[in-house]
This record gives structure tokens, sequence and C-alpha cells, in this order.
């Protein structure tokens, strides 16, 4: 999913839109390593691998990829694997709404 969370950061850089990512590598070590290769520039967070983790048991992540898309008061407007089309789309509508008041 990296090559698409890098166009939806590139595509709305200008526009109240952030990535915050959760990453359950093995270790931190690995994290940090796929983070300088694959050159992300978002906030990613090591969740101690798998889905035991803290973060991925506070949220009830049951696997990767998991997407939650929040509006700009932090509801959760969508969640679950996504597909990219479904994924722009929902983004797409929460920017429109922001633009609108």
């Amino acid at each position: 999913m990296y090559p698409h969370e890098r166009s939806l950061v590139n595509r709305y850089k200008d526009q109240p839109f952030v990535i915050v990512g959760v990453n359950s590598d093995e270790s931190l070590e690995q994290l940090q390593a796929v983070m300088k290769e694959e050159k992300l520039t978002w906030t990613s967070f090591f969740d101690g691998g798998g889905t035991g983790g803290p973060i991925a048991t506070q949220w009830n992540v049951r696997g990767w990829p998991t997407v939650f898309i929040l509006d700009k008061k932090g509801v959760i407007r969508a969640a679950g694997g996504r597909a990219r089309a479904e994924m722009d789309k929902i983004v797409a509508e929460l920017l429109s709404e922001s633009d609108a008041g």
C-alpha cells in the first residue's frame, strides 16, 4: 500500500489530510529500515509485531492492512480492508465536506 499512500500524501499535500501508520514488523529496527527504504514521510508507530500489539488490540485490528478513515473531528467514518478506489472516494468526500464548512 505504500505507493498508494504516497500518492495520497502528494495529492492532498495542501489540504487537511494526514496518514498515520501503525506497523507490525517484527522489530523497531525493521520498521526503521522499511521506512527508509520506502521513503515514507508520514508518522508510523511500531506496535510490537503482529496484531497482538497494544494499538492493534485497542482498535480491534485482526489483520493487515486495516484502514481507518477519520474526519476532521476524529470520528471514524470508514474502517476495514479498503480497496484503493473506495479509499480515494471516501477521502475526497471528506475533504469536500471540510471545504464546505
